[in-house]
């Protein structure tokens, strides 16, 4: 995982971006169980965007068929957007991931707009042989 110079090796770098680009298109395509798969059995999810954090693979899942269902009601496509991922690595089988989140909602037949920007911080850790998320906190940029 590390290369001992403060640097994560490319494994680790691939297999965590692989981690984001299929949490991204699970939440966007429905796949709300693989979602909350991404997270582990007791992960959190904290954000100012939401009244209280989620936890747990079930209300994980509630959270994300709610996600899901608003944009279908509002007739809109709705992309996830992770960019910019910074990985510090303070110990074996676990990272910080520190990342720039964008939610772009397109209208069907109609225009793109940008939702909101975040950032966000994810404390991973290696279940098996995945890494999952153990905890994630949102930052809205309106809000800092």
């Amino acid at each position: 995982m590390s290369t001992g110079t403060g640097e994560v090796d490319a494994a680790t770098v691939a297999e965590l971006h692989q981690l984001y680009g299929r949490q991204s298109h699970f939440i966007d395509g429905g796949d709300t169980s693989g979602w909350a798969q991404t997270f582990t059995d007791d992960g959190e999810f904290h954000s100012p965007s939401y009244p209280e954090p989620v936890a747990g693979t079930d209300a994980l899942i509630a959270f994300a068929e709610r996600f899901h269902a608003a944009a279908r009601a509002a007739n809109e496509v709705h992309r996830h957007v992770i960019t910019n991922l910074a990985i510090d690595e303070p110990g074996e089988g676990a990272a910080t991931v520190r990342a720039y989140l964008q939610i772009v909602a397109t209208s069907i037949g109609g225009e793109s707009r940008l939702v909101r920007m975040t950032t966000f911080t994810d404390r991973v850790v290696r279940v098996g042989d995945r890494w999952r998320i153990a905890r994630r906190d949102v930052r809205r940029d309106d809000a800092q």
